[in-house]
């Protein structure tokens, strides 16, 4: 399994894990920001981080690898293909909140289900993934993510795994110290 600095390397490889003043989809600001893209656009550094989540994976048991849209998607291919599954994803619905399973995927009533994201940072995208799989009567098995932003603050009462952990500051606009001190603010 990749360890944290390993992780935190294969990010900074990648170029993902960047420095300055960002303006997070929050609105809030913060002093770094992980570019996923710029990770799932390089096959070696996705896989190599795949491949700890399905190593980890392994004692949850598995039978099946979803994830949310639009990240999510590399992510789960990936972590079912390195585990010899299949690798579905769940899409926001039209009508309405949440996430649902189309275009033929099915889950089996009680089938094990990992649910995998790229970046973790309040959790949302990943619960409605979870409400999901339990609407038709999946079971999760557990959930892993490349970066949990959190630090381990969310909580979703399966097992948990990131390949790395990272407690981001982020600020409110007012009190930001990046733009006391001036620093150029770049919107993500």
């Amino acid at each position: 399994m990749t360890s944290s600095h390993e992780a935190e390397a294969l990010l900074r490889q990648a170029g993902a894990l960047l420095e300055g003043h960002f303006e997070l989809a929050s609105g809030k600001h913060s002093p770094l920001y992980i570019e996923k893209f710029r990770l799932l656009e390089r096959p070696p550094q996705t896989e190599a981080l795949c491949r700890s989540i399905a190593d980890w994976a392994s004692h949850v048991s598995p039978q099946l690898v979803a994830g949310p849209t639009t990240g999510g998607i590399i992510i789960s291919y990936e972590v079912a293909r390195l585990l010899g599954l299949r690798g579905i994803f769940a899409e926001r619905k039209e009508d309405g909140p949440g996430r649902s399973f189309g275009r033929g995927f099915a889950i089996a009533p009680g089938e094990r289900v990992l649910v995998v994201d790229d970046v973790l940072t309040t959790g949302g995208s990943v619960r409605e993934v979870i409400e999901a799989v339990r609407g038709v009567k999946g079971e999760v098995a557990g959930v892993a993510v490349l970066v949990d932003r959190s630090d381990g603050s969310v909580e979703f009462g399966v097992p948990f795994f990131a390949c790395l952990a990272l407690d981001l500051p982020a600020y409110e606009p007012s009190v930001c110290p990046l733009c006391k001190a001036g620093v150029p603010l770049k919107i993500t």
